[in-house]
């Protein structure tokens, strides 16, 4: 039996989750020497719910857009400008002088062909990069680590969170998966796990048991790397207060300090607004453009802007009409947002979506998310695209 159907399937490792903390079961990787990292690295924000794009980026010179929102369309003198026809929430203020800075860029109607309006199958396309009937096993960010040179490091790409998402998950590799490195790192020290690494050298007769303790090995060495990477620098730079606010304030200090990963994910959640949005995205988006300035703050005080890209996006935007309980249902299409200090140009990089011209109801999309991808991949990651999606998609050329 080969390793990976071995962790896969075996007691071992069924009864091993019983006890075993779950980052444990992140990365199926060797030991590698680690060094600092130096070069450009990726920061993926995932909004999970379903961001009303409309709301978000508001096209505040389109009467159809006021028509068909009467009670939670952003009133146009609240509206921070950015073009004659469409500016950025009030709640997003701190992303302005992003904007002026030319740090930001702005993509509409990005989606798909045939796209699901169900928030998991349109996540899973969005992390594997598949059509929409097309299911695959693997993200396209863990296919890049497949296919990367220098990859092999279990945190080479990091996830803030407890658990690995698909969109990290590789064939041969994986990302690593970490809320918190002292946490991590007294997981690691607990006395069961400690006696389970410290008797590994009984199990060497056995090729898939001691595949395991290399990979435990492995996990342990990186957990006890980041927790001394998370000394290193503490930033003095003003995060919100939330959880995401700290995560971001968390991928600061690790990259500050040299971490050497090349790839950070977070998640902000909470976007599914029925009902009563206004409120509640009001909210989350304050969350995130606070956090969003403040890191970009950390960085550019560090020298690391212009190696850092940023890149923001949810499953799908919401209808076009809001609905009767002052919120907005499923929709498709949906605008990105690409951050850097390396963009050829900040703006935005297509016209507003024509709310004239529905699929049912929805926003169609124009930019395939895939063109997205190759660009981060091919221009930015230094990466060939179609060695991770499958097949050749034009990139942007943003950067």
């Amino acid at each position: 039996m080969k390793r990976r159907k071995f962790l896969q399937n075996s007691s071992v490792i069924t009864a091993g989750t019983l006890f075993l903390p779950a980052f444990l079961k992140a990365c199926q990787m060797g030991a590698v020497p680690i060094q600092n990292f130096k070069g450009r690295r990726l920061i993926v924000v995932q909004f999970t719910g379903g961001n009303d794009g409309l709301n978000s980026i508001v096209p505040f010179a389109n009467d159809i857009y006021y028509q068909k929102r009467p009670q939670i369309a952003i009133p146009k003198s609240e509206v921070i400008k950015l073009t004659d026809e469409m500016g950025l929430h009030p709640a997003m203020q701190a992303l302005k002088p992003l904007w002026d800075d030319g740090y930001l860029n702005i993509i509409n109607s990005v989606g798909y062909p045939n796209p699901d309006r169900s928030h998991f199958r349109s996540m899973d396309i969005w992390h594997t990069a598949s059509e929409s009937d097309e299911y695959l096993s693997s993200g396209w960010l863990g296919r890049y680590l497949d296919s990367c040179a220098g990859c092999e490091a279990p945190h080479h790409a990091l996830e803030l969170d407890d658990q690995l998402s698909l969109v990290l998950k590789g064939v041969n590799r994986s990302g690593f998966a970490m809320s918190n490195p002292e946490q991590l790192y007294k997981n690691i020290k607990t006395p069961v796990v400690s006696a389970m690494l410290q008797h590994h050298h009984e199990h060497e007769h056995n090729e898939n048991v001691a595949y395991l303790f290399k990979t435990m090995n492995s996990t342990a060495a990186s957990a006890k790397y980041l927790f001394d990477q998370s000394k290193i620098y503490q930033s003095n730079v003003a995060y919100p207060q939330s959880d995401f606010g700290k995560d971001l304030k968390q991928v600061a200090e690790l990259m500050i300090a040299g971490c050497d990963a090349q790839i950070y994910y977070v998640t902000l959640g909470g976007f599914d607004t029925h009902a009563g949005q206004n409120g509640r995205q009001q909210n989350l988006l304050k969350q995130y453009s606070e956090a969003i300035s403040a890191i970009v703050k950390d960085l550019k005080q560090a020298g690391l802007w212009n190696d850092t890209l940023i890149m923001t996006f949810s499953e799908f935007g919401r209808r076009e009409a809001e609905n009767g309980s002052r919120g907005t249902d499923h929709g498709t299409a949906n605008n990105l947002y690409l951050m850097s200090g390396s963009l050829k140009k900040g703006g935005f990089y297509n016209e507003a979506p024509d709310l004239s011209n529905l699929d049912e109801g929805d926003l169609k999309y124009k930019i395939d998310f895939r063109n997205v991808y190759a660009s981060v991949l091919n221009d930015w990651l230094q990466s060939d695209e179609k060695a991770v999606l499958g097949k050749g998609f034009e990139g942007l050329g943003v950067f």
